[in-house]
């Protein structure tokens, strides 16, 4: 199985939680850590379909603590550490969400856009 899939738009987010899901629970990440992690790679493929043009790939891997996504796209690299936004607000919450369930989340800039890591230790 490959360790990488790409997408380019809202048809294509369904394969990469899919995706997402097999490899993770093949690397042994428990159930309960994968839909968190479902939860938070789709908030950020969400974010690439509706904010930049191009698509980008997500690529699964482990390391000797920690299972690592890894969602790169065409976008600028995005600010953390915010607050959640207020209960009215009707936008804004998904960096937020992805800050809170995972264990870290990191970001970097790469040739052509940006790389936001997530890590999720492995119980």
């Amino acid at each position: 199985m490959s360790d990488t899939i790409p997408y380019a738009d809202a048809a294509d987010l369904a394969a990469v939680r899919a995706f997402v899901r097999a490899r993770a629970l093949s690397l042994g990440l428990s159930d309960e850590r994968v839909e968190l992690l479902l939860l938070a790679v789709n908030e950020l493929t969400t974010n690439t379909v509706q904010h930049t043009d191009g698509g980008g790939h997500v690529r699964v891997w482990a390391d000797t603590e920690h299972l690592v996504c890894d969602v790169i796209d065409g976008g600028p690299v995005p600010v953390f550490g915010r607050s959640m936004p207020s209960a009215d607000a009707t936008r804004g919450r998904g960096l937020a969400i992805v800050e809170r369930i995972c264990d870290k989340v990191s970001a970097i800039p790469v040739p052509d856009g940006t790389m936001v890591s997530l890590r999720l230790r492995r119980r």
